[in-house]
């Protein structure tokens, strides 16, 4: 095959079988950093990777599971390289800070952001976002992106046997978490 038909076939692949992961990317990205704009950047970086190495993606095999695995390669080594970087203040956050009226409607609400948090509920986001990475890392992937353990275990590039001992750890640790919120809502613990 000829560079010319090999790149069409690469955009097109890039286009039907990974474009459409974004959803999915973006959701897992925004649990990992809690924060929009930073999320976003590594979509951004994961889909850029992903064209880059395009020919390593292997087609028929799960297109999503490769390239969660990228972001969150991408997200650990973004992690590590800003611990190792003493905290930086960009001079132009600042004067723009500064600048900014000091009313409260200066401030504006991200209804994205917002509408993110409502959908789960803000009980159980507070309890998943208060578990250890790993471990919250694990029930999203399986309980919210539908993975399962040997995909997880592909992406997380940990034996299958982990992935299953963190996700009972990491359900009985959100259960514990939720125990008081789910008696308010009248659910009883039926082993008693």
């Amino acid at each position: 095959m000829d560079q010319k038909n090999l790149d069409r076939n690469s955009e097109q692949i890039f286009e039907e079988e990974l474009l459409p992961q974004i959803d999915a990317l973006y959701n897992f990205a925004f649990h990992l950093t809690h924060n929009e704009e930073d999320a976003n950047d590594l979509v951004q970086e994961t889909y850029l990777k992903a064209y880059r190495f395009i020919e390593k993606y292997e087609v028929g095999t799960n297109p999503k599971a490769w390239l969660f695995r990228i972001l969150k390669n991408a997200f650990i080594n973004d992690y590590r390289k800003a611990v190792r970087e003493p905290n930086k203040v960009n001079f132009e956050d600042y004067v723009a800070y500064h600048d900014e009226e000091d009313t409260p409607l200066a401030s504006t609400v991200d209804l994205r952001t917002d509408l993110f948090q409502k959908m789960m509920g803000d009980e159980v986001t507070f309890a998943l976002n208060t578990l250890p990475e790993d471990f919250r890392t694990v029930i999203i992937l399986c309980d919210l992106e539908g993975f399962s353990y040997d995909e997880i275990a592909k992406i997380l590039e940990i034996p299958v046997g982990t992935v299953r001992s963190r996700l009972h750890r990491a359900r009985n640790l959100l259960k514990e978490k939720l125990k008081s919120y789910a008696e308010s809502l009248g659910y009883e613990d039926k082993r008693n």
